[in-house]
């Protein structure tokens, strides 16, 4: 299931399908101590559509429109013959006093 088809859904259409979801884990986890089942990873699934629908419902609940994208920090570029260690301002000041 995906997150653009969960968000076309309503909050009573997606507490259903939790609770579906739910009573389907509960009777495979039952199951799995009796017998060997069919697809194993089922229950994978089955946990992270729960997880996913209740991400959306509290989107929903809360007023987000969309969750964004996290931004990514740029690495500071190191240079030097002795790499990152020596490029800290710490590090620059224990070395200086040595010399």
């Amino acid at each position: 299931m995906l997150a653009k088809d969960i968000r076309e859904m309503s909050e009573a259409d997606i507490n259903s399908r939790v609770a579906e979801l739910e009573r389907e884990r509960f009777n495979l986890r039952l199951a799995s101590g009796t017998r060997t089942l069919d697809d194993p990873l089922r229950l994978r699934v089955i946990r992270k559509d729960i997880a996913r629908l209740n991400t959306v419902l509290r989107e929903k609940i809360i007023g987000i429109a969309e969750a964004k994208e996290p931004t990514r920090v740029k690495a500071r570029r190191v240079t030097g013959r002795r790499g990152r260690k020596s490029a800290t301002a710490s590090n620059r000041a224990k070395t200086s006093k040595r010399a």
